[in-house]
């Protein structure tokens, strides 16, 4: 492909309008370039996911909103549910329980959430019946919520992401205090945790079905890390037999319901891939230091998409607009071909971010423009 730089492409825009975004990296917002797209970047996100020829690469920062489930209800410091809190800026620790009574400490130094030192709701799965209390989600306001957002800060015309927080195998560390009596349980009381994991399954379900009725989900993003950067926390037979079922069956549920589902897993989850692709899950959000994404489309091809940074870049990284662009072009050369996967673009320099929004566009417009 005859190209050298977006600015040289068709696409390229200069005195194209700007939409002012915000994002963890800028409460202040961003004037980003407002592309002119020929379906609305919902319709190609979609396109991209399901692999129906797409027009772009989809940009998560441009083209999609997102809702976590601290967003979604009115208690808004017991509904987190995931590790980092983008919707409250602190500089200082705090505390919060979230809505399985569970403690948490927020770290400002990784910028995400650890269990508070401690913490244990139990130290026995066999007991887990009598000791969880799962939460009525009927008591969370969930309505009043959804319809301020639709009124107020719905984009039609962009994709809608619910990250729906913890799966199976983060609720059972969560509530155990930690990885050590967690994984001993999956070691130990194997039918126990299986009944526990499949409760988790029947929460997760019925958490999914109340805000989908509420809000137009395109994707749903769970939160399951399974390793750690050197490899997996449990084995394959652990995943085959406990992990597994109760997983599908959340993936399945969601995906009949016409929502791409997208898994988030930190840590060296290689051995896991395949087991991930007969899931059925449709991107994945992966730790990049730790997996060999580019090694693993090399094996798999287009069985699984990507939730995909910028190729070569690093926080906190000092690089100029040209270098950032080749990433860019390395980036989509990698990730593009076929669809299936998505970018995102984490910038704070404005001038930075714009030649990083016009690059991803342009040349993967051009890209898709040579498949066709």
């Amino acid at each position: 492909m005859a190209y050298t730089s977006y600015k040289d492409s068709k696409y390229y825009k200069p005195d194209a309008g700007v939409q002012t975004l915000k994002s963890w990296m800028n409460r202040e917002g961003l004037d980003l370039p407002a592309y002119e797209t020929p379906i609305t970047p919902k319709e190609n996100f979609r396109r991209a996911i399901g692999r129906k020829d797409p027009i772009w690469l989809p940009i998560g920062m441009t083209d999609t909103q997102s809702i976590m489930v601290n967003d979604v209800a009115l208690h808004e410091v017991r509904g987190m549910q995931i590790h980092a809190n983008f919707g409250r800026v602190s500089e200082e620790e705090f505390q919060f329980r979230d809505w399985f009574n569970t403690d948490w400490t927020y770290v400002p130094a990784v910028g995400g959430s650890m269990l508070t030192p401690g913490t244990q709701l139990m130290d026995d799965i066999t007991k887990w019946e009598t000791i969880i209390e799962w939460p009525d989600l009927t008591e969370w306001g969930f309505e009043e919520k959804a319809a301020k957002y639709m009124r107020e800060e719905h984009d039609p015309r962009k994709a809608l992401k619910y990250n729906m927080g913890r799966g199976i195998t983060e609720r059972l560390v969560s509530v155990m205090g930690g990885y050590t009596d967690s994984m001993i349980a999956l070691a130990t009381e194997p039918e126990a945790t299986k009944e526990f994991f499949e409760k988790c399954a029947d929460f997760s379900i019925e958490n999914f079905d109340a805000i989908n009725a509420l809000y137009p989900l395109d994707m749903v993003t769970l939160h399951d890390d399974w390793g750690t950067e050197k490899d997996t926390f449990f084995s394959e037979k652990m995943m085959e037999e406990l992990v597994f079922e109760p997983t599908k069956r959340i993936i399945d549920h969601i995906k009949s319901k016409g929502v791409f589902f997208e898994l988030h897993s930190c840590g060296n989850v290689t051995r896991f891939f395949q087991y991930m692709i007969d899931l059925g899950v449709d991107v994945l959000q992966l730790q990049r230091r730790a997996v060999d994404i580019p090694a693993m489309i090399a094996k798999y091809g287009n069985q699984i998409g990507y939730c995909a940074g910028v190729e070569g870049m690093e926080m906190g990284k000092q690089v100029s607009a040209d270098e950032l662009c080749d990433y860019i072009r390395k980036s989509v050369d990698i990730y593009a071909p076929g669809g299936g996967s998505y970018i995102n673009l984490y910038a704070s320099d404005p001038e930075m971010a714009k030649a990083g929004v016009w690059e991803l566009y342009c040349y993967s417009r051009e890209l898709y423009d040579q498949e066709r």
